[in-house]
C-alpha cells in the first residue's frame, strides 16, 4: 500500500532557525531518503520551492481565478512529501515520526494512496 507524507513547516520559523540547525535537518533528510530507497520503500519525493512561488487555481462563477501565493491561510504549509510503500498505518507511521523536521516544530500529514487513482 502507498502513503503520502505530506511534510509541513512554519517558513518564517524555518528562516529563523539557525543556518547549521537548517544544514543538519536537510542533511538527516538525505540520510532518510537514502535509507528508505535502499528499502524499496521510497517510490518519490521532493522539496517544493518556497510558499512566495504558488500560484493558486480556482473557479468562480465558471471562470477560473489565478491567485499569487498558496491556498491556505495558516503557518504551516506544504514543504514537501515522500511517496512510500508500507504494509499498512502503523509502518508509515513508524517511518513518518524519521522525518527530520519534526523535532524542529514541523508536521507530517499521513495519507493512504487510494487504489487505482495512482498516477
Amino acid at each position: 500500500m502507498q502513503y503520502l507524507l505530506l511534510c509541513c513547516f512554519d517558513e518564517d520559523r524555518w528562516d529563523k532557525l539557525p543556518e547549521t540547525e537548517r544544514e543538519r535537518i536537510m542533511h538527516e533528510y538525505g540520510k532518510f531518503q537514502h535509507d528508505l530507497a535502499a528499502s524499496g520503500q521510497y517510490r518519490a519525493g521532493a522539496k517544493l520551492g518556497s510558499i512566495q512561488t504558488a500560484t493558486t487555481l480556482r473557479e468562480r462563477a465558471g471562470k477560473p481565478v489565478v491567485t499569487d501565493g498558496p491556498f491556505a491561510e495558516t503557518k504551516e504549509h506544504l514543504g514537501g512529501y515522500h511517496l512510500i510503500d508500507c504494509k499498512d498505518l502503523d509502518e508509515a507511521l513508524a517511518i513518518a515520526r524519521r522525518i527530520p523536521t519534526l523535532s524542529a516544530g514541523g508536521a507530517v500529514e499521513v495519507r493512504p494512496v487510494e487504489s487505482g487513482h495512482q498516477a
